[in-house]
């Protein structure tokens, strides 16, 4: 997609952070928006604001996880702009720090329900959308940089589990869709100014209820310097135009990914001195 004027885009997660973000870069290039969010209150915000510089943008309160949810959201969008062009799978919550043992269950299925069913859900809905008018689009996935490594020291290793199957999920999505006209990306951030943390306190009844988290939260000083939303808003605009599968916002975590890559080269060199070490052929 080089034109986004006169597009429709659906972003999920759009009444703050990220999302928001991604929301107002796509409007400025002239894209209807609908706006979907677990939060009711801060979405009509959002919302408004958009509007009031002159965005068409639809509100729907949603819940990601939910997949008939999804698919009423998916036929409201086409009722009130028709073709859909740019999927955005940006929702996204996180748990407090916990060792991997003792995270409860209702976390775990928070985590999954949110961070990888709701890409899934997305992706059911919304594909087919793209496809019917056969001009081409785009799908946006939001991992993680914690989806291409985990952080020592910062407990948040089911949240990067659910964001390494966003990876795995956008890649495949990328090869199935070769050829269609539909890019696909999928967002990696570091450090990004978000409340990210703050999630609990909008956790489904159905997942175990809101709770407050920790304060202050461990890992919330890390994000309080990151970049801005509306930076990495303009960087994924960016990134769609020159159809980037991989999206990065920073350039320090380069050094972590090939660290961890350096890992699994030495596992091939292990497995390769054990064959030669018996007089086995390669395999």
């Amino acid at each position: 997609m080089k034109d986004f004027a006169g597009k429709t885009a659906f972003v999920t997660g759009a009444a703050q952070g990220i999302g928001l973000g991604i929301c107002r870069a796509l409007a400025k290039e002239g894209v209807s928006v609908a706006m979907a969010d677990i939060a009711p209150d801060a979405l009509e915000a959002a919302c408004a604001g958009l509007a009031r510089d002159g965005a068409r943008v639809l509100a729907l309160p949603l819940d990601v996880s939910d997949a008939a949810a999804v698919e009423r959201a998916a036929a409201a969008v086409a009722e009130r702009f028709g073709a859909v062009h740019i999927l955005v799978n940006n929702a996204g919550v996180a748990a407090p720090p916990k060792p991997m043992s003792a995270i409860p269950l209702e976390d775990w299925n928070w985590l999954v329900g949110v961070n990888l069913y709701g890409v899934i859900h997305g992706v059911r809905s919304f594909l087919p959308l793209i496809r019917k008018h056969g001009a081409g689009g785009h799908v946006v996935n939001t991992a993680s940089i914690a989806g291409l490594q985990v952080r020592p020291g910062r407990g948040t290793g089911a949240y990067a589990a659910t964001k390494y199957a966003v990876v795995a999920l956008s890649e495949s999505l990328e090869q199935e869709l070769a050829g269609s006209g539909i890019g696909v990306s999928v967002l990696c951030p570091a450090a990004v100014d978000t409340e990210i943390y703050a999630s609990p306190r909008r956790r489904p009844p159905r997942f175990g209820g809101p709770f407050a988290p920790p304060e202050p939260h461990p890992n919330q000083a890390s994000l309080a310097d990151g970049l801005s939303p509306d930076a990495v808003g303009a960087r994924v605009i960016q990134a769609i135009r020159d159809d980037e599968f991989f999206i990065f916002t920073h350039e320090e975590p380069r050094a972590w990914i090939e660290a961890r890559h350096r890992r699994l080269v030495e596992g091939f060199d292990r497995i390769a001195a054990y064959n030669r070490a018996r007089g086995l052929p390669p395999r």
